[in-house]
């Protein structure tokens, strides 16, 4: 038996090409600053001071946004704000755009899980459409492109419906009494200002060039 004093177990979904982003950005930056300390000495390194703010605004749009499933809720945590959805103020999951979250208060999109495009919803095959949540399908068994297991959209909504359907059938959640609870918002001013003040340092670096 679980220890109830213990954290909840949680899922965390990132896109598989977030990796991709943030190490880009970190080489294309290294490449260029050792490029202007070869010809210019600590000097061009000073100069090119602000392209550190190129990694450090990929993790802040690629690597930091996930979504996190618990046996709380789900949380969101996008670039600008942070939205943690309990469990019983979810009545819907949404994929037509990206995985959007819907309350009886409002919807909630993840920028973490974006939808396919028209290449990525031609990648799906026979497989990326089985065995998945029951609350995924519509009318005739149809699957939305954002509900393909191959997806970004997908694979977050699969983690999220399919903890949320476990705790309906275990009678922990109430699907039809979901208007006391509210989903809470709260603005990542950490990451905003902390991005603004590592500016203003960097800026003021390379004025001493």
């Amino acid at each position: 038996m679980p220890n109830p004093q213990s954290e909840p177990e949680t899922e965390v979904f990132r896109p598989r090409t977030t990796k991709w982003f943030v190490g880009i950005a970190v080489a294309l930056t290294a490449a260029a600053v050792l490029s202007a300390g070869w010809t210019n000495g600590a000097g061009g390194v000073l100069a090119t001071a602000p392209l550190f703010l190129i990694p450090a605004a990929a993790a802040w749009l690629f690597w930091y946004p996930s979504v996190r499933v618990s046996e709380l809720g789900v949380r969101l945590d996008n670039p600008f704000r942070t939205i943690e959805v309990p469990w019983a103020a979810l009545i819907h999951v949404d994929t037509k755009f990206a995985l959007k979250l819907v309350t009886p208060k409002g919807s909630y999109t993840a920028w973490a899980a974006p939808a396919p495009g028209v290449w990525g919803t031609h990648a799906g095959k026979p497989e990326h459409l089985r065995n998945l949540p029951g609350t995924t399908y519509g009318a005739g068994g149809s699957v939305r492109p954002g509900d393909l297991s191959n997806t970004d959209s997908g694979q977050a909504a699969r983690m999220v419906r399919e903890r949320w359907e476990v705790l309906v059938n275990a009678g922990r959640i109430d699907p039809d009494q979901t208007d006391a609870a509210r989903a809470a918002v709260s603005f990542n001013w950490r990451w905003i200002l902390g991005l603004a003040a590592a500016a203003a340092v960097l800026f003021a670096l390379a004025g001493l060039a």
